[in-house]
């Protein structure tokens, strides 16, 4: 099997600086190449650009949509990293300190079910949906039984 590599992935935003900042300064995202129009970061070891959009809406928030998970209104799109338990928990702390309003706290999901795992759930400035997770056995992370 081939070993994970990096994913990429390009998003929209309201400000590239204000962008930058989040990512930077609450996430801990360290800053690659960028223009006035677009910034590189790396994001757990993922190359994620942000880009600026001048059509978000009106206020200036990506538009989601709710799917119910677990009794959770999930926001829709989202993605996000698969930590280990121990920098899951140092994320979940660093996103409470820097007062962060989550859209699902953190909690434990599918308690003793196929599939368990500690979850959360947040916005960065432009609407854009992350979501952090760990299991407690990553080899668990596509388990249906």
């Amino acid at each position: 099997m081939t070993p994970l590599t990096p994913f990429h992935l390009a998003i929209a935003c309201r400000d590239v600086a204000e962008a930058t900042a989040f990512y930077r300064d609450v996430l801990g995202c360290t800053l690659g190449r960028s223009s006035d129009d677009w910034i590189d970061l790396n994001l757990f070891g993922h190359q994620l650009v942000c880009h600026l959009d001048p059509r978000l809406g009106s206020d200036g928030q990506v538009a989601l949509v709710y799917s119910d998970v677990d009794a959770h209104a999930v926001p829709i799109p989202h993605f996000g990293v698969v930590l280990s338990m121990a920098d899951w928990q140092i994320l979940a702390n660093r996103l409470i300190d820097f007062g962060v309003q989550f859209v699902v706290e953190p909690y434990i999901r599918f308690k003793d079910q196929a599939g368990e795992q500690a979850t959360l759930f947040f916005k960065d400035p432009s609407g854009n949906a992350l979501e952090f997770k760990a299991f407690k056995d990553l080899s668990r992370l596509f388990a249906t039984d």
